[in-house]
């Protein structure tokens, strides 16, 4: 009889999709411009009916706080990533900063970092093991694990 655990079994393939989308935002962050709002100066043709005279509304106001907020939003995501990467051990470090940190990640392969980037070279297993538990531990930090349903 096998020991049993009260602990939730973790659905590794969503959680690892979900590590995964968030290094593709990581990326979005990082590596693309921010393209700023600006305020319309053009005149409007549209006819606009009095609404509530109690409110205001100022769009240039709006718009700044806008880019400001959403730069430092994307900063600050950014940072906190890079400083769980940071804490992790020097091989889950490597691999993840090398995989999914980096501008070229739509060109690197797992093989490729296996087979190429480690060196020495490690196996293909060895790599799957060192993943997981960098993944295990980014979706633990950033609360992404994903828990396997039992009520199907």
């Amino acid at each position: 009889m096998g020991q049993q655990s009260f602990l939730p079994e973790i659905d590794r393939k969503r959680t690892q999709e979900a590590v995964e989308g968030i290094f593709e935002q990581y990326r979005m962050y990082k590596f693309l411009s921010f393209e700023e709002r600006e305020a319309s100066i053009t005149a409007s043709a549209n006819e606009r009916f009095h609404g509530p005279t109690n409110v205001t509304s100022d769009q240039t106001a709006s718009i700044a706080i806008y880019n400001v907020d959403t730069q430092v939003k994307q900063k600050n995501f950014c940072e906190r990533i890079e400083r769980v990467v940071r804490r992790m051990p020097r091989m889950e470090r490597f691999l993840i900063e090398e995989r999914y940190m980096t501008f070229e990640h739509d060109y690197i392969t797992d093989q490729h970092i296996y087979n190429q980037v480690f060196q020495p070279q490690i196996s293909e297993g060895r790599y799957r093991k060192i993943r997981w538990r960098a993944f295990y531990k980014l979706a633990t930090d950033l609360n992404l694990l994903v828990m396997v349903d039992d009520s199907n």
